[in-house]
């Protein structure tokens, strides 16, 4: 018949010595005891459950392990091709803006236009006000503007607005 896969040499002495100190009765040597748990049997069963847990943990933890070894290279995890010299991180850094618009909106709390701005390496994101900026403009090119981030501003509109920006977000960076 064959063995479980939970029995090993170890784990045999120790329930056979189990059992001798406790002559099949309670397994904490209580006189009388009528903890049902306690009793040989109720308590191997346990052990037993516990064990097989233990074992299913190990052969997960040496899978995981053979997996990461079987597909791992001798390789650096780092993109090479990716990687700036001082020099030229500097000059990418000099070249870069300083925001990016991410859309036009209206404030549901002043009725007021307003840019979001998304910060150059960072995940902020300024909501800035534009106030009476596009006042002068249709209705019409206002909604466009402002519902579908399309029709673009007149050029001293989009001064305006850019002057805007660049003032909060260089207030934002002091």
């Amino acid at each position: 018949m064959p063995k479980a896969k939970w029995i090993t040499s170890n784990r045999q002495n120790a329930l056979i010595r189990l059992f001798l100190d406790s002559g099949g009765f309670c397994v904490f040597h209580h006189k009388g005891c009528l903890n049902p748990e306690h009793h040989y049997i109720e308590f191997i069963e346990a052990l037993i459950r516990d064990w097989q847990l233990d074992d299913r943990q190990q052969a997960s933890l040496e899978w995981q392990a053979e997996s990461k070894a079987l597909h791992s290279l001798a390789q650096r995890t780092f993109p090479v091709s990716g990687q700036f010299n001082a020099v030229s991180r500097d000059i990418y850094a000099e070249n870069q803006p300083l925001y990016y618009i991410e859309g036009y909106g209206l404030s549901a709390l002043t009725a007021k236009p307003f840019v979001k701005v998304r910060l150059s390496s960072t995940y902020m994101r300024l909501h800035i006000n534009l106030g009476d900026t596009l006042k002068h403009l249709s209705k019409n090119k206002r909604r466009k503007v402002v519902r579908y981030d399309k029709g673009g501003l007149p050029l001293e509109t989009e001064k305006r607005v850019k002057q805007l920006i660049r003032e909060a977000v260089t207030d934002y960076r002091k």
